[in-house]
């Protein structure tokens, strides 16, 4: 089964380390309530990893902190299976697909390679499209587009 493992926010008022959360809380047009990010760039207002970009830099001996790759949501899958404008919904919240996450040099403190090496599996950007409350462990459900239309 698709689930949420983790989830965390960067807390207003940091330097955008990411906490570790129980729950998560999405509005529509805002993003996750008590994150720093929230209200800000909507289509970019909840990023989500698969332990794959973890996996692989384990597999290079590179040592990555919990949520060092700035998620929101870790998922046990790699989300770049799925596409832009797919819908998933995570608990009672639901997301849209907008982009894939660009090479990012503050992953160089870890180690120079990888931001090259992590580059097609290290996230994914959301937008929320229905509020809702996202908890570990839920399921992740991608929708179907007659559903979400009508």
């Amino acid at each position: 089964m698709k689930k949420a493992l983790k989830l965390y926010v960067a807390p207003v008022g940091t330097s955008g380390i990411r906490k570790e959360q129980k729950e998560l809380i999405l509005q529509k047009d805002y993003g996750i309530v008590g994150d720093k990010f929230a209200g800000k760039k909507l289509e970019q207002s909840v990023m989500i990893v698969g332990t794959v970009a973890y996996e692989i830099a384990k597999e290079n001996d590179i040592a990555l902190p919990d949520a060092a790759l700035g998620e929101n949501i870790l998922l046990n899958f790699d989300p770049h299976t799925l596409n832009i404008g797919d819908r998933v919904q995570i608990g009672s919240a639901i997301l849209e697909i907008t982009s894939a996450c660009t090479l990012c040099n503050h992953l160089l403190v870890y180690d120079k390679r990888l931001p090259k090496l992590i580059l097609k599996h290290r996230g994914i950007y959301c937008k929320v499209v229905k509020d809702g409350v996202i908890k570990a462990e839920d399921k992740v459900t991608l929708l179907e587009p007659e559903i979400i239309e009508g």
